[in-house]
């Protein structure tokens, strides 16, 4: 979900008319037969990988041409070109209007699709191919509260959070007014909210859900609806918690967000702080974390590319912004890609809107990204490897350890050229792991800006 700020300045914005939207008062009819599960459309798909095999795709439907499922369908062998095997569609439905502010987090209907998108058709398509090129697909699901506009509001107003006097509220300390903040200690609105997370799993074929601002609904429902899925025998679900409590772990989502993560190498690549943080850092997050938890590790995602610019524009470049993925997709965590940032979209993009990016642009960084994620798939180490850290005021420097697989990452992190001083344990032979070539690290190497090392041995 986008950030207070940032919603802040749209809402500005819509009193202004820059984005404001006629109220649609269409009332969409609750689904019948409301405990009954929908026939399974198409075939589970059986290829879901482990999590930790996982390199996640963060589609924004409305950056591709045309901005639909059909636009999405175009891209998907490119997109699985580059080693991606899960796609994370954002949200596919319906966009409640009456206060609305164009965010795709506000929902309509839990069970329809997006008109500006596609059909069901649509929608099934698409997951159908990603399947057949290899790749599970998940969902977007906003679970704290619905548009205004929602069929519940009338239908069942017991269902949200109300005022002394009984006025359906939005989301306490929050300033989202495009949306109904929903009461989770009412059994049947649970009951329906699980039953529509069902609904996508039989009626898509879908593989998952990435669940949004997951901190903010209780662990008790998150177990309640997980445990509920898990019924689903003839499917390997994915679960992916935009939040950072270990209990959601505990709940059954099997990755949560890397915040902390995100915010030290943003510190460490802008000079505030040295590469040391970052491995304190991933500690940190690690310890959080009960078992088998893992992190989302990113660069940018879709929040972040809204309010924090380009990946080109945080990391200083084209070199910079790759030097920060090899940090963080080879640290640990699994690596995600937001659609634009392989191509070096170089602006902001605002997710409210339609921004078309050329993704045939900087064909040289989409082949690097290819480079980068095809050793990462290659290597134990990388994934699941024992880390030793080599503290550099400059140099982000790790050797990764998995059985006789060995790899050492060294990254600069500095805009200028750095002289990291070799440890003797990694000094001697080893091969460029993107390159395919013999090196021999001496007691020193010299690495120019944002430059970086991908060895094996």
């Amino acid at each position: 979900m986008l950030n207070l700020l940032m919603l802040s300045i749209v809402l500005a914005c819509s009193s202004c008319g820059k984005s404001s939207t006629k109220p649609d008062n269409t009332v969409v009819t609750p689904p019948t037969n409301p405990g009954k599960d929908p026939a399974q459309y198409g075939t589970p798909y059986a290829n879901v990988p482990a999590t930790k095999d996982i390199v996640m795709y963060e589609v924004n439907i409305k950056t591709f041409t045309p901005a639909n499922f059909t636009g999405v369908k175009a891209r998907l062998n490119a997109i699985k070109a580059m080693g991606v095997n899960v796609i994370w569609l954002m949200p596919t439905y319906p966009i409640g209007t009456l206060k609305g502010v164009g965010s795709p987090y506000s929902v309509k209907d839990y069970e329809g699709v997006n008109a500006d998108f596609g059909t069901l058709d649509d929608l099934r398509s698409l997951v159908a191919q990603a399947h057949t090129l290899g790749m599970a697909v998940i969902l977007d699901w906003e679970a704290n509260d619905t548009s205004w506009d929602n069929a519940w509001i009338t239908a069942h107003p017991s269902w949200y959070l109300q005022d002394g006097s009984g006025n359906i509220i939005m989301p306490p300390g929050t300033n989202y007014a495009d949306v109904a903040a929903l009461n989770f200690n009412n059994s049947d609105m649970r009951a329906a909210m699980i039953k529509a997370m069902k609904y996508w799993v039989f009626t898509a074929n879908i593989d998952g859900y990435r669940c949004d601002f997951a901190d903010n609904v209780t662990t008790d429902f998150w177990t309640q609806a997980i445990d509920t899925l898990k019924t689903i025998t003839t499917h390997k679900l994915i679960y992916l918690a935009e939040g950072t409590k270990g209990a959601e772990i505990s709940s059954g989502f099997q990755i949560s967000y890397a915040f902390s993560y995100y915010g030290t190498l943003k510190s460490v690549f802008v000079g505030a702080q040295s590469p040391s943080a970052l491995f304190s850092t991933n500690n940190t997050e690690n310890a959080s974390l009960p078992s088998p938890g893992i992190k989302l590790r990113y660069i940018t995602n879709h929040d972040d590319a809204s309010s924090d610019g380009s990946t080109i524009t945080e990391y200083k470049g084209k070199q910079g912004a790759l030097a920060a993925f090899v940090a963080t997709t080879y640290m640990g965590g699994i690596p995600l890609i937001y659609s634009s940032q392989e191509v070096g979209y170089p602006n902001t993009i605002n997710f409210f809107n339609t921004v078309p990016v050329d993704y045939t642009a900087n064909p040289d960084m989409v082949a690097e990204y290819t480079n980068i994620l095809a050793f990462r798939a290659a290597h134990e180490a990388v994934k699941t490897g024992t880390l030793t850290q080599f503290d550099d005021a400059n140099v982000i420097a790790f050797e990764k350890k998995s059985g006789s697989d060995d790899v050492l990452i060294l990254v600069n992190a500095r805009n200028a050229v750095a002289s990291f001083t070799v440890p003797a344990a990694v000094q001697g032979g080893w091969t460029n792991g993107l390159a395919n070539a013999s090196v021999t690290l001496g007691s020193t190497v010299s690495l120019q800006p944002y430059a970086y090392l991908v060895l094996r041995r």
